[in-house]
């Protein structure tokens, strides 16, 4: 059986959500790491209603943070099997959310950073309804390792997806955001990418007002005034 999780809220500023937006962490963080940019949003997704769970399993590299899987760096095929082990879990905490609310799959966006992006992009392609938006930082696209290992067949949904990268990114390099890119576009996903300059394994004010803004032209809503 999969583990629970659950994690920090904001509720809609309008008290009645529209829309459902799920931040999903990096290796050895926690929820409480993303969930502050849930406050810069709001004024711009006043319906939207915001969680943070934090992942099931403690970091056996940051006892004090959470792991959505294990990474050694060392083996090829840990992220593969890392995401695919954690899928279920992530699936279930979505269906639950999303019918607590009373909405669908349309009316949901995954905001990733780091592991959490590779998360995002996995469970995000593989839902049984396409999500309104995926929305990576710092992050890529798990491919199967090796190649052609089976990955369960079905087709892929084709969300919008949004990846945003920083050029001096240490620990997730830069080519990992062009491959990814390369890696959506021969299966036909739609993917937008922006480039972070001067930024490391972080998220700067213009890549959070990108991502932002990005959501709400998802969503369908209107651009912000004065922003």
């Amino acid at each position: 059986m999969a583990a629970r999780i659950d994690g920090p809220r904001l509720a809609a500023k309008s008290r009645t959500p529209r829309q459902l937006v799920v931040f999903l962490h990096g290796y050895g963080a926690d929820g409480n790491d993303l969930i502050e940019i849930a406050r810069q949003w709001q004024p711009w997704l006043p319906d939207a209603e915001f969680v943070a769970p934090h992942a099931p399993d403690r970091c056996s590299q940051s006892p004090t943070g959470r792991q959505w899987f294990p990474l050694t760096f060392r083996d090829p095929g840990e992220r593969w099997r890392g995401v695919t082990a954690a899928h279920p879990g992530l699936d279930a905490f979505l269906d639950a959310e999303l019918a607590r609310l009373s909405l669908d799959d349309s009316r949901l966006a995954l905001v990733g950073f780091s592991q959490g992006t590779m998360m995002a992009l996995h469970v995000g392609l593989r839902r049984r309804g396409r999500v309104a938006a995926i929305l990576g930082y710092s992050g890529l696209l798990v491919a199967p390792e090796p190649p052609d290992v089976d990955t369960g067949g079905g087709a892929l949904q084709k969300p919008p997806i949004l990846l945003v990268h920083g050029d001096a990114d240490q620990v997730i390099p830069l080519d990992a955001l062009f491959q990814s890119v390369n890696d959506l576009g021969e299966t036909e996903v739609p993917c937008e990418w922006h480039l972070s300059l001067g930024v490391g394994h972080g998220i700067d004010e213009a890549g959070l007002r990108h991502g932002g803004l990005f959501l709400t032209r998802r969503f369908g809503l209107p651009f912000p005034k004065g922003r």
